[in-house]
């Protein structure tokens, strides 16, 4: 398994083991711009001092190639426009070359009489550069090229003190899935002991996984809903076993290790019928990496360090646990959505069109919506919410497909 392998779906133990990995492999430093140079569409790094730690001393000199995360933060901090920069490492490395290099390092003239003339200055800043080691005479990979104030926390550290928080809050939680992409990695939590009926956000609702056209493996929750399956026959409803119209308190955690760094909880209501997880990104706690300005060379946080970041998240996820896993949160939230969700929507191709042109969806993600709107059969506003979330059940990009399901409940709102 490499270390930039990502997953989608992946169960809290595999995300673990895959980030283990990535921690024995991770170098950071911060450098001076003139410290970088790029050959052939990689970062040559040099004159930086190696690492000296418990693992003995690793020479950090030598050849990165960025992944695409990482040419989003170089186009980002040198100015150069994203679009144009991939195509050039795509078609043109000599330009993809020439443009880094002369941004990084300026130019300068010689004249006839051997004087030296400063056209354009170098840059005169320092980066944090978020690297894997290569493999012997491998060139390692480069993820990002940050600010020297970026405040560095790891997906690792950010799992181990969510999870102690989650312990501290004393709920009956599962970690029900797990993301991870080269840039970020998003879990999702649910309690399965905290749960209620909500008939009228999921009336007439159904699978739409269970069409020919949007087959997919899905696994079934099953814990918990007993008791929710007698209220049902007691109400005269008899919903068929896994077809209940249950919601469960849930909610998400995510970290970004590159790029737009931050570490966010946010609430979650998510239907056991085929996994649609509606977040509520209005309550969400976002803690960006901020730090202090690192001094060039080797980044090595001390142990102190990093347990007071840590200390200040797990304090965050037991609090929010106790709130947002609780059975008064959920009811608020399901009552506050079933008095939006019942708005019939007569023009389904209409109404998808124009809500997908003001937030911003793609002609994809718009023709995906409308097949899971219709295979959902729920033809109100709660029927958009559960069509774009189950959608993005089907999105590669683990980013996207949480974006996607943070404006769920806006295309609800915009459909009454």
């Amino acid at each position: 398994m490499s270390v930039l392998d990502g997953a989608r779906n992946a169960t809290l133990h595999d995300m673990v083991a895959m980030l283990q990995q990535q921690q024995a492999a991770k170098v950071d430093v911060v450098a001076p711009a003139t410290a970088l140079r790029s050959r052939d569409g990689a970062i040559a790094l040099s004159h930086i001092d190696p690492v000296v730690d418990t693992d003995g001393v690793t020479t950090v000199n030598g050849l990165y190639v960025p992944t695409t995360g990482a040419d989003a933060t170089i186009a980002a901090k040198l100015g150069i426009p994203l679009k144009y920069l991939r195509r050039i490492r795509a078609e043109r490395p000599d330009l993809y070359d020439a443009n880094v290099n002369g941004w990084l390092h300026g130019k300068t003239r010689r004249d006839t009489h051997g004087h030296t003339s400063v056209v354009h200055p170098a840059d005169d800043r320092s980066f944090l550069l978020r690297m894997f080691r290569g493999d012997n005479t491998e060139p390692g990979v480069m993820r990002a090229l940050l600010s020297d104030s970026y405040g560095i926390i790891d997906h690792l550290d950010v799992i181990t003190a969510v999870l102690d928080g989650m312990r501290q809050a004393g709920a009956e939680v599962e970690v029900r899935s797990c993301d991870l992409s080269d840039s970020s990695m998003h879990c999702k939590v649910y309690s399965p002991t905290v749960a209620e009926l909500a008939p009228h956000l999921l009336a007439g609702y159904r699978d739409p996984f269970a069409t020919p056209e949007l087959e997919a493996e899905r696994r079934r929750v099953a814990a918990g809903l007993d008791g929710w399956r007698r209220v049902a026959h007691d109400d005269g409803l008899g919903y068929r076993a896994g077809d209940e119209p249950v919601v469960f308190a849930g909610f998400r955690f995510s970290n970004s290790e590159t790029g737009d760094g931050s570490v966010t909880l946010k609430p979650e209501l998510y239907v056991q019928i085929c996994r649609n997880g509606l977040t509520l990104p209005a309550l969400a706690i976002r803690k960006v990496h901020l730090g202090a300005k690192l001094d060039n060379g080797p980044v090595s946080w001390s142990q102190d360090t990093q347990n007071k970041h840590l200390a200040v998240l797990t304090a965050q996820t037991r609090d929010a646990v106790r709130d947002w896993l609780s059975p008064h949160f959920l009811t608020a939230q399901i009552n506050q959505l079933e008095q939006q969700a019942g708005a019939p929507v007569t023009e389904p191709e209409k109404t998808v069109t124009v809500l997908a042109k003001r937030l911003g969806f793609t002609d994809t993600e718009r023709a995906g919506v409308l097949s899971h709107f219709i295979a959902g059969g729920q033809l109100t506003a709660g029927g958009i919410a559960h069509a774009i979330t189950s959608f993005s059940q089907t999105v590669a990009d683990v980013d996207r497909a949480d974006a996607l399901d943070d404006l769920a409940l806006s295309a609800m709102s915009l459909a009454t």
